[in-house]
């Protein structure tokens, strides 16, 4: 049986220089992101001892890879923004939305 491939090299080269840019995400949450050779790119959310994680997902596509990681890392953003505030009952849109023109941008 021949073994599949399904992701090029060219993408993963592509995913591996989008995994570099959000490092600062792994160190804001509990996400790992893992090159898993010919299958593709691994996002590893939300690590829960002694289960594992809680969330993963694998991307063949360095453009999904990183609309993925970009949201996380809006996301984390927005939270730690509102954290300890009452903008966090108004969830990500409202705590986006409370933002400056110049910072939604």
């Amino acid at each position: 049986m021949d073994k599949q491939i399904y992701i090029t090299e060219e993408e993963r080269e592509k995913c591996q220089k989008v995994a570099d840019a959000f490092a600062e995400l792994y160190d804001m949450a509990d996400i790992a992101v893992v090159d898993v050779g010919r299958y593709g790119f691994v996002v590893l959310k939300y690590y829960m001892p002694p289960h594992g994680f809680e969330e993963d997902a694998t991307f063949t596509d360095s453009k999904a890879l990183f609309e993925g990681l970009w949201q996380e890392w809006l996301d984390m953003k927005l939270y730690f923004m509102a954290k300890g505030t009452s903008l966090m009952e108004t969830g990500y849109k409202g705590v986006f939305e409370s933002l400056s023109k110049e910072k939604q941008s």
